[in-house]
């Protein structure tokens, strides 16, 4: 008998042509991002709406698990997280104070959010420059941070006060 000796391909192979063209994809890709974080060509930019309420916050662990929240200014506590729950907040302090600590920054300089006249809010670590936009993880999130903007204001009668405006 005589047999051809050609090579054999699994079913499940993938077509090399087909592989030559998802990696010219992948590679094209890398080519258009790079071109653009380097040379700022086609990045929009959009423009800050301007601040109308300001506030500096400290976040303190408790032995308990919980998080207190202090006003910078006065000291008070402004509201008082429970252990295991409000994962949000949790996480986006856990973000900023890993950043923190990774450079040797201790926690004396407070936290500043920022409430816009667009309705952003955002949160503001001004020792590391990183800012994160609380809106942009859903109005759910956001809401755990906006609390906070009106919570513990001084001669009101309730936690829900008017925001500070600088």
């Amino acid at each position: 008998m005589n047999t051809v000796n050609a090579p054999h391909r699994s079913p499940d192979a993938i077509p090399r042509g087909m592989l030559i063209a998802l990696g010219a994809v992948v590679l094209s890709t890398l080519v258009g991002v790079s071109f653009v974080r380097f040379t700022g060509i086609g990045v929009v930019h959009v423009p800050q709406a301007r601040a109308v309420s300001v506030r500096e916050f400290r976040f303190e662990d408790l032995a308990s698990g919980g998080i207190e929240v202090r006003d910078a200014r006065t000291g008070r506590v402004v509201h008082e997280v429970a252990p295991e729950t409000n994962g949000f907040l949790r996480g986006t302090m856990r973000g900023l104070a890993r950043e923190r600590h990774r450079r040797g920054i201790g926690p004396e300089t407070p936290f500043v959010m920022t409430g816009h006249a667009d309705g952003k809010l955002t949160l503001e670590d001004p020792t590391t420059g990183r800012s994160v936009d609380l809106g942009s993880f859903g109005p759910t999130n956001a809401a755990a941070f906006a609390a906070l903007m009106t919570s513990g204001q001084p001669g009101q009668s309730s936690d829900m006060a008017a925001p500070v405006t600088r």
